[in-house]
Parts: structure tokens; sequence; C-alpha cells
């Protein structure tokens, strides 16, 4: 292992600038594929992800009576960015969500997804202690409290991430789209803009009302403890080729980009509630 300094890049909407936190840089060569996992010293009691212990919970009926409402608009083109860590899909037409434990309206900004380089790892939050083959999440932030992203960003109640662990399986509907385009943003720090419509709302096709949500953070520096997380009990499924295309994509190092997860964080005393 060795110490080293990341440049500024953007992630989650936003421009990290990292060189202050420590990191480790743990490089592994099998077979051709490149391993990057980024480790921080960072203390916090709200730290994600997390392990949902889902057997230990019960119905809470303030959830089941306060549904989550979902109001996405159709995208007139696609914006899609390799930014060398992960695929990030920009959004620019105003889409909201609400309810559930949000009081708020928060905008959609942008998805993006985290994988392993083998299907059986790669999830963020485990379930059960179960680990799953990605994790896709849908970023949002809070526009009636707050006027900028960066602004949300550095309070408890900013930002609203809706997230759904991946399963390899069927090949997904929702994502055609940007995996059909993959090939244009293999390289790192590539983008390229679709002149086709897509709807944001076709990456929640399973059932939104059944989740778990507790308060937790980024999984990306800076960590802000600064999001309601809001994880789906299903679900979401793509097939072993659009797994494959997600895994084709490199890092800046010109090596493939898997293993972009973050490790389970120690609950701590905070609760996690379920919808069902």
């Amino acid at each position: 292992m060795r110490s080293f300094q990341f440049q500024r890049r953007t992630f989650d909407g936003l421009i990290c600038s990292v060189s202050r936190l420590q990191h480790q840089k743990l490089v592994t060569l099998n077979k051709g594929i490149c391993v990057t996992r980024c480790h921080s010293n960072h203390v916090g009691s709200y730290q994600s992800p997390v392990d949902i212990a889902s057997k230990s919970l019960s119905c809470d009926t303030d959830l089941k009576n306060y549904p989550l409402q979902i109001s996405y608009q159709v995208e007139k083109e696609l914006d899609i960015e390799n930014n060398g860590y992960t695929v990030v899909v920009p959004i620019k037409q105003n889409s909201f969500i609400t309810g559930g434990p949000l009081q708020d309206r928060y905008r959609l900004i942008q998805f993006h997804l985290h994988w392993g380089c083998s299907n059986d790892r790669g999830s963020e939050h485990t379930v059960d202690g179960q680990v799953y083959a990605g994790e896709i999440h849908l970023v949002h932030w809070n526009t009636d409290k707050y006027g900028s992203f960066q602004e949300a960003l550095t309070q408890p109640d900013g930002l609203a991430v809706l997230g759904a662990v991946v399963k390899i399986g069927r090949e997904n509907p929702g994502m055609k789209l940007v995996v059909d385009n993959m090939d244009k943003v293999v390289t790192s720090g590539s983008r390229c803009t679709v002149p086709s419509q897509f709807d944001p709302q076709t990456l929640l096709s399973y059932d939104i009302s059944k989740y778990w949500t507790y308060p937790g953070s980024l999984t990306t520096p800076e960590y802000n403890e600064s999001v309601t997380w809001i994880v789906f009990c299903e679900p979401f499924v793509i097939s072993q080729n659009q797994m494959d295309a997600l895994r084709s994509l490199r890092n800046p190092e010109g090596k493939c980009i898997c293993d972009n997860f973050r490790d389970v964080k120690p609950l701590s005393q905070r609760c996690i509630r379920a919808s069902f």
C-alpha cells in the first residue's frame, strides 16, 4: 500500500477536494482486473452504508400512512459521464420526491451506481449481512430549505438518496439507454450527450412502498452526514451483459472500474425504520 492524493473530481453532484483526508489505495491485479478501494479515517456516528437487519424491524405506521411521492419529469436528452470512479448521469429537469420520511421536497440531481469486480460483491448496503452485486443511487437535494446543492450538502436534512441493491437477472429497460451508450464513455473523464428522451421513473420498476430509511452520510468524500437514506426492499435487477458494460469503464490509470463501493459502517445509536 502507498499513500496518495486525489485530484479534484466530480461525484454525487459536487466537486470534492480530498487531499486533506488520509486515504490508502489498494491496487490488486488479478487476471487483468484492477481493484481500487478508498479508505478514510473520517470519524462520525452517522456514516453510511450500514447493514440493514431487516428481521428485527417492524413496520413504522407513520411511514405507511405518509407514502413516498415521486414526481419525475422526462429528460429531453441524456448526459452520461465516466468520472473515473463510476458512471454518473446528471438530471436537468425538475424531478422531485417527498413524503415518507421527508418533510420537504427534494430535487433529483443525478444517479450513479456502485459494483464489484465479480457478482459476489459490489453493494454498499447489506441486508441481514447479505452482499449483492451492486447498488444504484438516485441523489436528491432539499430545495424547500436550501438555495443550492452545495448549501444542502452541509445540512443534516440537506440530501435524500434513493438506493436499491443490484441483483443479476433479466435486462433492465431503465438502464438500456445508458448501457447502449457506455462504449462512448469508456475512458476516464469522458462524457457524451445522447439526443434521446429518458424517463428516470423507469429506474423505479420495483415496489417503492417497501423501503428502509435512516439518517446517514454520503459514501464518497467528504462523507457528509447530510443524507436521509431510503433503501428499497426490492432489488434493482440488471442483466449480466449490463453489468459487464459497467465493468468495461476505465479509471484514470486505464484499468477497469470495479469494487467502487464503501464498506459498511457501525449503526451506532441510529434507528432504521421500515415502511412495511
